[in-house]
């Protein structure tokens, strides 16, 4: 069933690499070659429309609700800047799985959207197919780190250049989270835990999801990291934990069939099979946990607000950081997007840069963090009495992010025009194990042998 699967994967990884190579986009070395000038400022009174593409707008409840604020409060700030705000083109569930075959149909009909919010998986892709343009070349190296530096809060520093690529700027870090453990503080009191010493390794998760299950019949834990639906940024934090990596440094071969992904895997197979960890679809997992029908779950923060808002009046809702593997430094990895220019209009490539200060401003993360529960990359607003201190003492569930966010790595993008392929085979390989008691090892290794050809150079 895999092998089926990971065949039509390739058709489509074909199909792609056409489609790119019709319309401009296929050739690497061209997209980057291509020259792109300083654009000037705005003048007064100079009227320009421009089209934001984001799938916060295809996820409802707070997602839609707070963007769709921060787009009115930009046009109040900017009233000769129109911003169309739309979702990403495509029929999934998940709007941010449409996010890269969006752009790039747009592109190959000749409109792409003038600003557009795309996943740090797809890096890689997006500089070298998708075109979009280098920030410094744009408005300046210095104007792009003044941006970073910020008015009185920089962005943390290990945010800072999760956007660049050979030693540019494309995408300016927009939202993310790292892996946070969630847990029931009134599931754990029921099972005879206490809720002031929440797991700090995985071991200790096991036991206290044991407990849990036999003492009150609830879920023990869910780790919203082994699924395709997932995608792999949490995945990638479980392993580098572990002392591994999916992709080695030179990024020309897989490494995620090595005995640190390996013995991730066989570990969240055991609370599969032993009845602690459900199995569970993503959304049934979060919602679930939402619920309160499920005692710990390892989940970005973009969900946050779901879980705060099931919880009110009924259970008590906290967070920890994510446990580490027994004598093994936690490295988190993170989730989300930055914000990347594709308008070829020297006007909307200004205006989109507005928009896209915007959005990374203080006031705008503000917002964010206090809606939905993201990251507030400029971190110092945490302890700003005049920012976010007050709400973070209010709201502890933060906490554990912003502590992560200090020794954070990147979420790592797969090369090449078959990314998502061997992105995707991957995670089947790790979700066939987990929920379908697939061989870890087995399963894994065939992964990696059918990805190795989609590499760049065949993985040579």
């Amino acid at each position: 069933m895999q092998k089926n699967r990971f065949q039509a994967g390739v058709a489509l990884s074909v199909a792609l690499a056409l489609g790119a190579a019709g319309c401009g986009l296929g050739d690497t070395a061209s997209t980057q070659a291509a020259p792109v000038t300083r654009v000037p400022e705005l003048q007064p009174g100079q009227q320009v429309s421009i089209v934001f593409e984001s799938y916060n707008f295809g996820q409802a409840g707070a997602w839609t609700d707070t963007f769709t604020e921060l787009i009115a409060k930009f046009q109040q700030a900017h009233p000769n800047i129109k911003v169309t705000a739309q979702k990403p083109q495509g029929t999934s569930p998940n709007p941010a799985t449409d996010t890269v075959s969006s752009v790039q149909s747009q592109t190959a009909a000749g409109h792409p959207p003038d600003v557009a919010q795309l996943g740090f998986s797809d890096l890689d892709f997006t500089v070298h197919q998708l075109g979009a343009k280098p920030l410094d070349d744009l408005v300046g190296k210095e104007a792009v780190q003044a941006n970073f530096t910020g008015t009185t809060h920089a962005y943390a520093p290990t945010a800072r250049a999760l956007g660049d690529w050979d030693g540019k700027t494309y995408g300016v870090p927009f939202v993310f989270s790292t892996p946070v453990l969630y847990y029931n503080a009134s599931l754990f009191q029921q099972a005879g835990l206490d809720p002031a010493k929440p797991p700090s390794t995985w071991d200790e998760v096991r036991t206290a999801a044991d407990a849990i299950k036999k003492t009150t019949g609830k879920g023990g834990v869910y780790l919203d990291c082994l699924t395709k639906e997932a995608k792999d940024w949490c995945f990638q934090s479980l392993v580098r934990s572990n002392g591994g990596q999916v992709l080695a440094a030179d990024r020309k071969s897989l490494s995620y069939a090595d005995q640190p992904a390996v013995d991730v895997v066989k570990m969240a197979q055991n609370l599969v099979d032993t009845g602690t960890s459900p199995k569970l679809a993503q959304k049934q997992g979060y919602e679930a946990f939402a619920r309160g029908d499920i005692g710990m779950i390892l989940e970005t923060s973009a969900v946050q607000a779901t879980f705060v808002k099931g919880a009110k009046g009924k259970w008590d809702l906290r967070s920890a950081p994510m446990p580490a593997f027994t004598g093994k430094p936690v490295v988190p990895t993170n989730s989300g997007a930055s914000l990347f220019v594709f308008a070829t209009d020297p006007a909307k490539q200004r205006a989109g840069w507005e928009l896209i200060k915007f959005l990374t401003s203080e006031q705008a993360y503000g917002t964010i963090a206090t809606k939905i529960g993201y990251l507030p990359l400029r971190s110092g607003l945490a302890d700003d009495p005049a920012g976010l201190r007050d709400w973070v003492q209010q709201n502890p569930l933060v906490k554990p992010n912003l502590a992560q966010l200090k020794n954070m790595e990147p979420w790592v993008s797969f090369p090449g025009t078959s990314y998502l392929q061997i992105r995707d085979g991957m995670m089947e390989a790790v979700e066939e194990a987990v929920y379908q008691g697939a061989d870890p090892r087995a399963s894994l290794d065939a992964a990696k042998a059918q990805a190795t050809p989609l590499l760049p150079g065949g993985g040579k």
